[in-house]
């Protein structure tokens, strides 16, 4: 009988989790409700928890609370999509509850668990039932319900197992798309998988437990005598610390003094639980050494430059040097009052969005989405007193919105845009001589009149919106659900566009995708103006992938 679990199997039961639903996650994406080729719940759920997996791997000394703030602060900025969010939601209320102990007993567990429940639940704004959500409290209220009687661990985690699997295949009767499409939530599938292989870790099953930040393997050449001669310091020493002491402003520049002293190229980033370090020295062990003063170590790497190939240390001084010189030419700039950052798929989308005046793009969308921590490097590089997020798809909102609360120097306003048409639609209604009140205001309203349209490919044969779907055939996706399938892009689309225009509709835009021609798309946007002879019809190169055509009609 286990009557108490120390850090170490929590650490070990947290890994058998995410190893297992990293082999699960491709899967997992196949559970997507619409056949379309960019499910990734799977995937999102994974690059979130292999985040903290990789913090916790690297933790030297295991202790509950150093634990914690590892799961908690790796899984918070690496969240992706929705499904990730709410994933790290869950990890950082349990956390919460487990970090004041040295040991955990059954009704620990359950207190755990419960709290993990409330804290996404507050996160979530408008919490649906039949989701990961519904798994998670299903399973905690298990717990509860089990701390009561049950002592034995093992037999604990294995009877809340149980019952999140029963909860799981029950979504389909609480959100009636699923029960159409024929599959349960994915995200609480992806949910279930983690407290699977946690219980595998607690039984002794047999399991690689080691995560690590991948890194690309390249043949090691010595250089020339004269260049390595001009390496001054050859070590480049990166790591974070988990901060266990009081670190203020005056131990940061003592830290930074020191390194100075040891080296060169020091970058020193600091929020209120970790500190990144990047140092060039010939001595990494007094980097940390100095560094073990203030916490753990996780993420350490240490590279020899002079090792290194000649083109490749060129070049990248290069970028490190362009790098500085944009950063000395951002300071010199004089701080402006609104900034904007989008989420961008496309090389064309992505020049239309610079020219209406977007200073960072985060390449991201449908099949991959960027996480809390892209969002959170982009608002520190937008020099700006308030900083507009227009996420440009409704999987990333709730990163932003997390980026958000987790800024503290400037006013972050996410503007919750679903589409590439309506992030655009709010940058054409920005006003500079307009407060940053008064543009929220009229984007969010501005917004609310575009309808977007979206022709891809069935990726599975389903059922969904009263359709029938084959592998294959072509689906036109409306802002509620799939208006059009057929064989042919163009016959598909223009029956998708029958149900998005309609005697209101003055502005047709068609942006078209890498894989269509712009002979295709002229002749598509012909189409369009020759049966809609009272709108206007702008046709412009978006070169998104997965999506031939992307179209937004206000």
């Amino acid at each position: 009988m286990i009557k108490t679990v120390d850090a170490r199997m929590i650490a070990k039961m947290f890994l058998g989790g995410a190893k297992n639903l990293e082999s699960k996650k491709e899967w997992i994406n196949e559970l997507n409700v619409f056949p379309v080729p960019d499910g990734d719940t799977g995937t999102n759920m994974t690059l979130t928890i292999t985040a903290a997996a990789a913090e916790v791997s690297a933790i030297t000394e295991l202790k509950m609370d150093t634990l914690a703030k590892c799961i908690s602060s790796g899984s918070l900025r690496g969240a992706r999509g929705n499904s990730g969010v709410i994933l790290s939601q869950l990890l950082r209320g349990f956390t919460k509850g487990i970090k004041d102990y040295e040991e955990l007993d059954v009704i620990d567990l359950a207190n755990a668990m419960q709290k993990a429940v409330e804290t996404a639940y507050k996160a979530v704004m408008k919490p649906k039932e039949g989701t990961i959500l519904t798994v998670a409290k299903g399973a905690a209220l298990k717990g509860a319900e089990l701390s009561q009687t049950v002592e034995d661990i093992e037999e604990f985690v294995k009877l809340v197992l149980e019952e999140a699997e029963r909860v799981l295949a029950k979504t389909p009767d609480m959100l009636p798309v699923l029960k159409e499409a024929g599959v349960v939530d994915s995200g609480g599938q992806g949910l279930v998988e983690v407290l699977r292989g946690a219980y595998f870790a607690l039984i002794g099953k047999e399991m690689d437990y080691s995560f690590a930040a991948a890194q690309k393997k390249e043949e090691v050449v010595r250089i020339s005598a004269q260049t390595e001669a001009e390496i001054k310091f050859g070590y480049c020493t990166e790591f974070i610390i988990m901060l266990e002491k009081a670190y203020d402003e005056k131990t940061e520049f003592d830290f930074k003094a020191f390194l100075e002293s040891i080296g060169d190229s020091i970058v020193v980033v600091s929020d209120e639980d970790i500190v990144k370090v990047h140092v060039h020295t010939n001595d990494p062990g007094l980097a940390i050494q100095r560094a073990l003063t203030y916490g753990s170590l996780s993420r350490m790497k240490i590279d020899n430059m002079r090792l290194e190939h000649e083109e490749k240390l060129i070049k990248d001084a290069s970028k490190i040097a362009m790098e500085q010189k944009n950063k000395a030419e951002e300071e010199k700039t004089a701080r402006k009052e609104m900034g904007f950052i989008s989420v961008s798929i496309g090389e064309g989308v992505g020049e239309i969005f610079k020219g209406l005046g977007v200073d960072y793009l985060i390449e991201g969308g449908q099949t991959m989405n960027p996480s809390t921590e892209d969002m959170l490097e982009a608002i520190e590089k937008v020099n700006a007193n308030y900083v507009f997020i227009l996420p440009n798809n409704k999987n990333i909102i709730m990163a932003a919105n997390q980026a958000e609360s987790l800024t503290t120097d400037k006013q972050v306003i996410v503007i919750p845009t679903k589409t590439i048409p309506q992030g655009i639609t709010a940058m054409v209604n920005y006003i500079p001589e307009e407060s940053a009140k008064e543009n929220e205001a009229r984007m969010l309203s501005e917004i609310q009149n575009v309808k977007t349209g979206q022709v891809t490919y069935a990726v599975r044969d389903t059922k969904i919106d009263d359709k029938e779907i084959h592998l294959g055939d072509i689906m036109g996706i409306g802002d509620e659900g799939i208006l059009a399938v057929g064989p042919s892009i163009e016959r598909t689309a223009m029956a998708m566009m029958e149900n998005l225009v309609d005697k209101d509709s003055e502005i047709i835009g068609i942006y078209y995708g890498e894989e269509v021609s712009e002979e295709d798309a002229k002749k598509f946007g012909d189409l369009v103006a020759e049966k809609y002879q009272d709108t206007e019809v702008e046709v412009h190169y978006g070169g998104q992938p997965i999506y031939y055509y992307v179209v937004s009609v206000e």
